[in-house]
């Protein structure tokens, strides 16, 4: 008789130490941003290549498959046209990383450029507070990355 107590015990315990998953776990968007680093070094020196090159945005296959990002855009808070950035055929490989500098160079596999040039104007992240976007082809808004502060150099999104 003894033993159904314990036994009972034993039961109740194993119940109790059963993880509980919430009902609706948050899953991580399929491509989300790792890091923006909007604040070049160097900068202000008026848009030199180097500089512009120095701010960039790195983006995060987060699956386990490769995911064509062709028409897929990047983009800051601004409503500027010429802020977005479009891919073009690439395909960023399961759990990999991409980062798209401002400026002008060969794209790679793990690097994309957006090409711009002209001075100071040709920045896209602000130095003090802005927001990044990434949306599929269909527009719709898959991770966004926001910063407020001009005391650090960028910030890490996830």
């Amino acid at each position: 008789m003894r033993s159904l107590p314990l036994a009972l015990s034993a039961a109740a315990l194993a119940v109790a130490l059963v993880p509980v998953a919430p009902a609706q776990a948050a899953a991580l968007p399929v491509v989300q941003f790792v890091k923006i680093y909007y604040n070049s070094p160097g900068s202000p020196d008026h848009g030199a290549n180097s500089s512009l090159n120095g701010e960039w945005a790195q983006l995060k296959n987060t699956t386990r498959k490769a995911i064509n990002l062709k028409g897929w855009t990047l983009r800051d808070k601004t409503s500027a046209s010429d802020h977005v950035y479009t891919f073009g055929t690439f395909t960023l490989g399961a759990g990999k990383t991409v980062t798209v500098r401002t400026g002008k160079g060969t794209n790679t596999s793990t690097i994309r450029y957006w090409g711009r040039s002209g001075g100071t104007f040709a920045y896209i992240w602000n130095q003090a507070a802005d927001t990044g976007y990434i949306r599929n082809p269909a527009g719709k808004l898959i991770d966004s990355c926001s910063y407020n502060s001009s005391r650090v150099e960028s910030v890490n999104c996830l």
